[in-house]
């Protein structure tokens, strides 16, 4: 009999690479404090006492050895997990991320797999300053060659990360630490859901519509999905109904549903958490502008999201940056005043 329990997205994630490491004895995880401690915000929780030291292996501080190592055991054909503590140090191990993993099947000319999950943890809302706060996920997305996996919830977590461990190409895969579960920290309960037992995999690629709606679509990702549900709920006392629809993944990317949804509603809100300029909100836009043959907009496009400076530290500040669920439904309150400008033909 198949029963579902609630986990958070932590537990979810742990669960589905357990089930994945019982199924193929090719995978294993490595990282720095992934063993005894279960990982610093509880993604591999559990695993060691599961499959050992030799299939669970904490690392020294040294990111560029071990995601170099990963990628080396992956053309070996091993399917390695390799956590990069916080996404903000990709600086240190770059050149193993964007000119080896991410380039060298293509110029092997497809004669090298290199199947490794590179996780990470992203994302602020708890003071930890500008090195230890950002998203970054439309860096990586930037970047060709490598696929890029930001669930928002445990049901999606767990389905997209055995997704990842499955798949012959390398997946950044991303989670907000504001929606992990940890007790330690608050978040948003929102993203704790119903999780199956057994194994399943969520298609990259496919976005979801989270909350039906006909006045405004919200495209976000991640954390942002759950704060636009809890703007959503706000905007109903208005009589203002919210499609929020989740991405998921960023690469591939579910350029289709977004046009559906606009095309259904008129009227487009991208909520994120990333920077600004050069990001998801620019991108969304872009494809919006370059459909506008077949989709009908009510009012401009309206992007929320960090402006282009550090992370601050201080709370008040990091809040004022952060997009909130207040400046979600104002922002959709103000997208409902406006109105497409008439061009007159010439």
């Amino acid at each position: 009999m198949k029963t579902t329990r609630i986990l958070t997205m932590a537990q979810a994630i742990s669960e589905g690479i357990a089930q994945e490491m019982t199924r193929d004895a090719n995978v294993f995880v490595m990282g720095e404090d992934i063993g005894s401690y279960g990982g610093i915000f509880g993604a591999t929780g559990g695993l060691l006492e599961k499959f050992g030291k030799e299939r669970i292996m904490d690392t020294p501080i040294s990111e560029t050895a071990f995601i170099g190592a990963a990628t080396g055991a992956a053309a070996a054909g091993l399917r390695p997990i390799v956590e990069l503590m916080f996404v903000d140090f990709f600086g240190v191990c770059m050149d193993q991320i964007y000119n080896h993993l991410a380039k060298n099947t293509y110029m092997s000319g497809g004669h090298v797999k290199l199947p490794v999950v590179l996780t990470t943890a992203m994302g602020g809302g708890y003071n930890d300053a500008a090195q230890h706060s950002q998203c970054l996920y439309g860096t990586f997305a930037h970047m060709p060659g490598i696929k890029v996996v930001v669930p928002s919830n445990a049901y999606d977590a767990k389905g997209l990360m055995i997704q990842a461990i499955r798949d012959d190409n390398p997946v950044m895969f991303m989670y907000h630490k504001g929606i992990m579960g940890l007790p330690w920290m608050a978040y948003l309960e929102g993203s704790s859901n119903a999780v199956p037992e057994e194994a399943y995999a969520i298609p990259f690629g496919q976005a979801k519509v989270v909350k039906e709606g006909s006045d405004v679509t919200i495209v976000s990702i991640s954390q942002m999905v759950q704060k636009a549900l809890l703007a959503a709920e706000e905007l109903e006392k208005e009589s203002i109904h919210a499609e929020v629809l989740d991405l998921r993944t960023l690469v591939p990317l579910d350029v289709e549903a977004v046009l559906k949804s606009v095309r259904k509603t008129g009227r487009l809100l991208i909520a994120d958490e990333d920077y600004l300029g050069f990001g998801l909100t620019g991108e969304i836009s872009a494809i919006i502008a370059e459909n506008l043959d077949t989709v009908s907009l009510k009012a401009p496009v309206k992007r929320l999201a960090v402006p282009n400076v550090p992370i601050p530290y201080s709370r008040p500040l990091e809040q004022f940056v952060i997009p909130q669920v207040q400046n979600m439904v104002q922002a959709v309150q103000e997208l409902l005043l406006k109105k497409m400008a008439c061009v007159e033909p010439a």
